[in-house]
């Protein structure tokens, strides 16, 4: 009887085994089969018994289950180096309830679709290389406790559906590039007036609706206006390092916050509006010799702009201007035939998209990612490794301005020519599919940035990094005082930075898409009477240059080349707050230095550090010139790599592979 008993009791629990196994839901195993397909690189293969054939993920590794397991309640993998994409599928695993994948180098933007887990208490995807904005939908986390966005490049204003958060207690977007003001208050605290004004933001709230947080940390961004009182009482809070009204925290110089203030994002306030109601009573009430005047010089304005657009119109049809017709098709749809100098690009070679496709195995192989764009490696039939960035736009957004600004960008990349420049091989113009790509030599060394800070330290060794250091200077003093028009890096930093095999450095300016689309933004056009757009030669924009702002940055990278730390760190805060008191003072700039460094040359590092406190001041106009800033390095810094001879095999076989 007991043997009968166990039995049925064994098979009893057999069948709901089975029957939980079965039932586990195929759109949580999908998602989590999307995750890991858009996952690119797992150098330490955390993803590898994440099997697509077992319908029961719970003994993947990261993956934490109920206790039925019948549903994914947990995704944590951190530190694991994973680089890839976020899924937006993972909005699907319906009742996770922590999502941590902090400290990867996952790229791309942060999904909308994460603001459909409505059980999600803990959101950390700090210290990744995500980009983008932060989506207004995870103001629909209904349970979070924790957001953690931390040392990422995000970018735009802070989502006022932040304020949704009721349970909201800790919530860390330090150290990304967010700009625009804190938004604090909720539509309670308008007036009537005031609503009627901001219609359009009447529901939402501030983060002064978030009555449980506790810890908030919006440092190092790009944030105007003031802080919020109610966030300035929090147990912690920190706002450094920012472009606000503060004075009881250090804010970042004037030069790096522009001229955007805080004051363009206030509501007027019943004194102005009673200054505007009497500026329009003053102006009912002119004299008619004042206003027969302003009809007279009215008149005189229009007639010299009627001149000078007729003249425009004479001077389209000469040889010099640019004509971008818009022809109608039968369907209505417009479409843009832009001619421009046949010359500009004849020295500049056309790859097609196939063969493009073919170098870059299928465009499978991601290498990096911005809001607009990609970055593919390839690989050349018969030729070199080729860095691809292909524009993320669709067709129907392009103008005819965007393609003309597309193809001097071409124009201007193509003239470059230094040993120490990323050289653009061609480009890539086609219409089906849609495509608008530049192609570089590849550098396969990988970028600075991730030798720094990902990889193996000894190989920078310190006659290494002065040599880069060295060659970053020679590639900025020419194009910043050989080429005419002079040419700037738009974001200058390491990940700019390609090395060799050699670890010769290689300056890309992978930001070039920014320049095309900023500069097709501000420009219009006269329309004449065959629907032609007419751009005049010295209307067109031109490519914006800030060589003080190359200066600054290349002292902020000579100082995490010395030091291997990042522009902005947790525990340090910003790189230049850590070292400005090593910097001037002789008898502890040593401490400035990457422990990884077994020697170095006091010479050449107190020659750099006098050069970085030149680069970084905030007075650009006693900055001095990179040609100023060459000469210097390049007399001061030995890069016999003499020192490195007694401790470093490296060295050696350097010295003798070069000799």
């Amino acid at each position: 009887m007991m043997a009968y008993i166990y039995l049925l009791l064994l098979f009893l629990s057999y069948g709901v085994s089975l029957v939980t196994s079965r039932s586990f839901p195929s759109d949580e195993v999908m998602a989590l089969t999307t995750f890991k397909e858009d996952i690119y690189e797992d150098p330490h293969l955390v993803l590898s018994n994440w099997n697509v054939l077992d319908s029961d993920p719970c003994e993947w590794f990261g993956i934490t289950c109920n206790k039925e397991r019948q549903h994914v309640i947990k995704i944590n993998i951190s530190s694991s180096s994973l680089k890839g994409f976020l899924a937006p599928e993972i909005g699907q695993i319906t009742y996770l309830q922590e999502l941590t994948l902090q400290k990867n180098k996952l790229l791309g933007i942060i999904p909308k679709e994460l603001g459909m887990l409505k059980f999600l208490k803990v959101l950390d995807l700090g210290m990744n290389r995500l980009t983008g904005p932060i989506p207004p939908e995870l103001g629909n986390l209904s349970s979070v406790v924790k957001i953690d966005l931390q040392s990422n490049g995000l970018t735009g204003s802070l989502p006022a559906e932040l304020g949704n958060l009721k349970y909201l207690e800790e919530l860390r977007l330090d150290r990304n590039r967010l700009k625009g003001a804190v938004p604090a208050y909720s539509n309670s605290t308008f007036t009537a007036n005031t609503r009627g004004m901001y219609a359009t933001h009447s529901n939402l709230p501030g983060l002064c609706s978030s009555s449980q947080l506790k810890v908030a940390d919006f440092s190092y961004n790009f944030l105007i206006g003031r802080i919020p009182k109610c966030l300035e009482h929090l147990p912690s809070a920190s706002f450094q390092g920012n472009c606000l009204q503060a004075n009881n925290t250090k804010q970042r110089p004037s030069s790096q916050c522009g001229a955007e203030s805080s004051e363009s994002h206030k509501a007027p306030s019943p004194k102005h509006q009673r200054a505007e109601d009497v500026a329009k009573r003053t102006k009912a009430s002119k004299p008619a010799w004042l206003l027969a005047l302003e009809i007279v010089t009215g008149i005189m304005v229009g007639s010299l702009f009627l001149v000078a657009l007729l003249t425009a119109f004479q001077r389209c049809n000469s040889k010099s201007s640019i004509i971008i017709p818009w022809k109608k098709s039968g369907s209505g749809k417009d479409h843009v035939v832009v001619y421009i100098d046949s010359e500009l690009l004849k020295d500049v070679t056309k790859f097609s998209r196939q063969e493009l496709e073919v170098a870059c195995e299928d465009f499978s192989n991601i290498i990096g990612s911005s809001p607009d764009s990609l970055v593919y490696k390839g690989t050349m039939k018969g030729g070199p490794e080729i860095a691809v960035i292909s524009l993320c736009i669709k067709e129907e957004r392009w103008t005819g301005y965007l393609e003309l600004y597309y193809q001097r960008e071409v124009a201007e990349l193509a003239r470059l020519n230094h040993e120490n420049l990323g050289k653009l091989l061609g480009y890539c113009r086609e219409s089906t599919p849609f495509t608008r790509m530049l192609v570089f030599e590849y550098a396969s060394n990988g970028t600075l940035y991730e030798h720094l800070h990902y990889g193996e330290g000894s190989q920078l060794y310190w006659t290494r990094r002065m040599r880069i250091i060295l060659g970053i200077a020679r590639g900025l003093k020419y194009l910043h005082t050989e080429l005419d028009p002079p040419f700037t890096i738009l974001e200058l930093n390491s990940s700019a930075v390609y090395l060799t095999e050699d670890f010769s450095p290689k300056l890309v300016d992978l930001e070039s898409w920014k320049s095309i689309l900023s500069r097709s933004e501000k420009n219009s056009g006269s329309v004449g009477n065959n629907g032609a757009v007419c751009l005049l030669p010295n209307s067109v924009e031109k490519r914006h240059v800030d060589i003080h702002g190359n200066i600054h940055a290349f002292g902020i990278l000579m100082l995490e080349i010395i030091s291997g730390r990042p522009p902005f760190c947790k525990d340090k805060g910003s790189l230049i707050d850590w070292a400005k008191d090593y910097l001037e003072l002789p008898e502890v700039m040593s401490y400035l230095l990457d422990p990884e460094l077994k020697h170095f040359r006091y010479e050449d590092l107190k020659a750099i550090c006098e050069v970085i406190c030149l680069c970084i001041q905030p007075d650009s106009s006693k900055q001095p010139s990179m040609d100023e800033i060459s000469s210097v390095l390049e007399s001061k810094i030995d890069t016999s790599a003499s020192i490195e001879f007694k401790s470093s095999s490296l060295a050696w076989a350097e010295l003798a592979l070069s000799s």
